[in-house]
C-alpha cells in the first residue's frame, strides 16, 4: 500500500466519502502519463467506495478548445475507465469571482497596477526577500471597486492584476503575493465573451476542488511547492465545509519519449509527426491507432506504482505489456515482406527473400538450392532451380530443414507498411539534435486475403504485430507496426 492509498484508506475508515478528480487543461491530447494520473484517481475512488470526476481546468482561453475535451473523453472511455460527471472550472467563474471578493474584504487581496516586469523584479528570488508593491496596502473599498473595473472592461489587457496578499519574504516563491486574476480579452471556448478577466490555475484549482467536495487532490510532484498556496486559498477564500487535501506523486517518464503536452504540441505544429494521433506519439489516441490493447496500457501504468521518487522507465517495459496481451489474443496472418517468388508446379507463392540463400551460413534452416523446407501448414518443397526472377521448387516427401510462411501470388493483397522507431534518440528531452527525423519507415508487402476482413491487431507470422491503419486512404491497405515479436525488456 503506497502513501497515497494509505491516506485514502484512513479517510474511508473514518467515514469520509472518497471523491477524487482528474483535472486536465483542455489544451492538448491525453498521453500515457495522464492515463496513469487518471487511473490512480479512478482506482482509489473505486476501491474505497467513492467516485471520480472529470474536471477540465479551463482558465486559459488562449490555448484551450472543445476538440481536446472531446478527445480526452473518448480516450478515457477507450481505456475502459469511467467518471461520475464531467465538470469545468469555467462553470465556477462567478463563484470564483465572489471568492476573490472574499479575499479582498478580508484585506488579503489587492489590485496591482505595476508592470509585469516590475512585479517579477519585486518578488525577489531564492535567498532574496521580495519587495512590497506600492499598491499592497490599498484599502478594501478601493480594491473592490478596481476589481469590478477590471471585470467591467475599464482597463486594457495587462493593465493591472489582482494579487493575493500573503508573504513577500516567504522562502516559498509561490507564496509571494501570487497573481490570481488577469485581464485577457480572448473569447473562451465555452463562455465566449462573457468574461474578460480569468482566474489563474493556482487560485481556481483548489477552490474548484472545494466546490466539488473533493476529498483527495492527487497531482504530480511538480505541485508539491504549490501545496501551501493550495491550502491557503481554501482556508481564506472558501467558506464551505469541505477541506480537500493535496497529495503528490512522481510523474511517469519513458525513455526516448516526449512526455510534455507542450512539447508534444510542438511536434505536431512543426510537422515532425502527422498529428496528435500519430502512432509514434505517446498519446492515447496514437496508441489506439497503433493497435495497443487498452488493458495492456493500464497494466503498464499500474506496474509503475506510486512514489515520490522520479522515475524513467524503458520503452521496452511498455512494449512488454503490449506484447504479453497480444501474444494471447491476436490472430495470425501471413504477410511477406521483401518477397521472392517460388513456383511449385503451376502454383506461385511469395516467400521472404531472407528465407532463401544460395550460400547459406552454418545452421541455416530455410530454403537453399537442393534444400527442403515446409511451406507453413501446406507442403514440403525442394528447390531444384534458381532463376533470375523466381525459384523453381517441387513438392517432396523428404524431411524439411525448417518451416517458412508464404502468400499465394494469385490471391495476395498488396499493402503499404509503416514501421516506427522512437521519436527521440535518448532520454526525454526535446532538442533538435535529439529528434529522430527518420523514425518512420514505409515499405510494401503482400498479405493473405484475410487481411481484408481484419480490423484488430494481428500477428504477422514471424515478423511482429500490426494493425490496419484506421486512417488509411484510397483502396490500398496500410498497416502500422504495433510492436516486435521479441522483447528487449
Amino acid at each position: 500500500m503506497d502513501f497515497i492509498e494509505k491516506a485514502v484508506a484512513e479517510s474511508a475508515a473514518q467515514g469520509q466519502k472518497i471523491i477524487t478528480r482528474y483535472p486536465p487543461e483542455p489544451n492538448g491530447y491525453m498521453h500515457i502519463g495522464h492515463a496513469k494520473a487518471f487511473y490512480i484517481d479512478w482506482h482509489l475512488a473505486k476501491k474505497y467506495g467513492g467516485f471520480t470526476n472529470l474536471r477540465f481546468d479551463d482558465t486559459n482561453p488562449e490555448k484551450e478548445d472543445m476538440e481536446y475535451v472531446d478527445a480526452m473523453k473518448q480516450d478515457i472511455t477507450w481505456l475502459g475507465l469511467d467518471y461520475e460527471q464531467v465538470l469545468f472550472a469555467s462553470d465556477y467563474y462567478e463563484q470564483l469571482y465572489k471568492m476573490a471578493q472574499v479575499l479582498i474584504n478580508k484585506g488579503l487581496a489587492y489590485v496591482d497596477f505595476s508592470t509585469p516586469e516590475q512585479i517579477k523584479k519585486d518578488r525577489g528570488g531564492l535567498g532574496i526577500k521580495g519587495k512590497d508593491s506600492p499598491y499592497r496596502n490599498t484599502d478594501v473599498k478601493t480594491n473592490l471597486a478596481e476589481f469590478k473595473n477590471m471585470r467591467d472592461g475599464k482597463y486594457p489587457d495587462g493593465h493591472c492584476v489582482l494579487r493575493a496578499k500573503i508573504d513577500m519574504s516567504s522562502g516559498n516563491m509561490n507564496m509571494r503575493d501570487p497573481v490570481i486574476y488577469r485581464i485577457l480579452r480572448v473569447p473562451h471556448y465555452r463562455t465566449g465573451d462573457a468574461w474578460i478577466i480569468y482566474p489563474l490555475y493556482d487560485f481556481a484549482h483548489p477552490l474548484s476542488d472545494a466546490i466539488e467536495n473533493i476529498s483527495h487532490s492527487i497531482c504530480s510532484l511538480e505541485y508539491e511547492d504549490h501545496r501551501p498556496l493550495y491550502d491557503w486559498f481554501i482556508e481564506h477564500a472558501w467558506e464551505g465545509k469541505s477541506r480537500p487535501r493535496q497529495f503528490e506523486f512522481s510523474r511517469l517518464n519513458i525513455e526516448q519519449t516526449v512526455m510534455s503536452k507542450r512539447f508534444l504540441k510542438k511536434l505536431v505544429e512543426d510537422g515532425v509527426v502527422d498529428g496528435w494521433d500519430d502512432p509514434r506519439m505517446p498519446t492515447i489516441s496514437g496508441m489506439r491507432r497503433r493497435g495497443y490493447p487498452p488493458v495492456a496500457v493500464l497494466d503498464f501504468v499500474a506496474s509503475t506504482g506510486v512514489s515520490k521518487n522520479p522515475m524513467t522507465v524503458p520503452l521496452s517495459a511498455l512494449e512488454f505489456y503490449i506484447r504479453a496481451h497480444l501474444d494471447k489474443a491476436a490472430p495470425r496472418l501471413s504477410v511477406v515482406f521483401d518477397p521472392i517468388k517460388i513456383k511449385v508446379g503451376k502454383k506461385e507463392f511469395y516467400i521472404e527473400k531472407d528465407d532463401f540463400s544460395k550460400s547459406p551460413p552454418p545452421g541455416f534452416k530455410r530454403l537453399t538450392p537442393g534444400g527442403v523446407v515446409r511451406l507453413r501448414e501446406l507442403v514440403n518443397v525442394k528447390c531444384v532451380g534458381v532463376h533470375e526472377d523466381y525459384l523453381e521448387c517441387v513438392e517432396t516427401e523428404e524431411k524439411q530443414r525448417g518451416v517458412i510462411h508464404w502468400v499465394d501470388v494469385s490471391t495476395a493483397v498488396p499493402v503499404t507498411v509503416n514501421e516506427f522507431k522512437p521519436l527521440l534518440f535518448t532520454g526525454t528531452a526535446l532538442a533538435d539534435d535529439n529528434i529522430n527525423h527518420n523514425s518512420k519507415k514505409t515499405t510494401t508487402a503482400f498479405a493473405e486475403p484475410k487481411i481484408l476482413d481484419t480490423k484488430e491487431t494481428f500477428q504477422a507470422i514471424r515478423k511482429g504485430f500490426y494493425i490496419r491503419d484506421a486512417k488509411e486512404k484510397g483502396e490500398r491497405i496500410t498497416l502500422l507496426k504495433t510492436v516486435d515479436l521479441k522483447s528487449g525488456f
